[in-house]
């Protein structure tokens, strides 16, 4: 079949030349690129293999509506920054986390001082790696923290990725370090002060 296959495409490609009208001498040098390609394939090609046809990541993920209600509150929701991060969600949902960090990456990149990016590139990161908080993700989460030592959402959302891989734990220092950082009159104080009660009560309950 493969063989019936480049006749099919040397007859198309000839008579495509006949009906554009291209010049007679050029042929010699189409027909080389043909050839050339037809050798390849007499050399190369293994018509025999059986197919491995690549499935996409399709599983469907949630993203907590609280948690991206609290990342406006923190970041705020009409901001250059906000649109790679709703593309990155929509892309989690849809099952495609992959996708989802290369938006994010593509918005580092384009404006690589941006605490709100760092800090959702981690996310992303975090969801691609099957709820872990792989070494990428601790880069992202530290470069954040880094760029904005006193904003509270880098170390909120690095104690959420924790949470969300299950080292309950390790997570409890980043909330109280987010909590001491939010100001007392600011709006989503309180979200965090529950989470981070809640939290605890776990914790105590869990203690061996």
């Amino acid at each position: 079949m493969g063989w019936i296959a480049l006749g099919l495409i040397g007859v198309a490609a000839a008579a495509g030349l006949w009906l554009f009208g291209v010049a007679r001498p050029l042929w010699s040098f189409i027909g080389a690129g043909l050839m050339l390609g037809a050798t390849g394939y007499a050399v190369q090609g293994r018509p025999g293999l059986a197919g491995d046809p690549v499935q996409a990541f399709t599983r469907p993920m949630p993203v907590d509506a609280g948690l991206i209600e609290l990342r406006g509150d923190m970041f705020g929701r009409y901001t250059g920054e906000a649109a790679y991060m709703v593309m990155a969600d929509g892309l989690t949902r849809a099952g495609n986390p992959h996708a989802a960090v290369q938006i994010m990456l593509g918005g580092v990149g384009h404006a690589p001082d941006n605490v709100a990016l760092w800090t959702w590139l981690g996310m992303a990161y975090a969801r691609h790696d099957g709820g872990a908080v792989s070494p990428a993700a601790r880069l992202a989460f530290a470069r954040a923290m880094q760029l904005a030592p006193n904003h509270p959402a880098p170390p909120f959302f690095l104690g959420v990725a924790l949470i969300q891989s299950g080292d309950f734990a390790a997570a409890r220092p980043y909330w109280a370090r987010a909590l001491a950082l939010a100001p007392k009159t600011i709006s989503y104080r309180p979200a965090i002060a529950e989470r981070l009660a809640i939290l605890d009560k776990y914790l105590a309950a869990t203690k061996p």
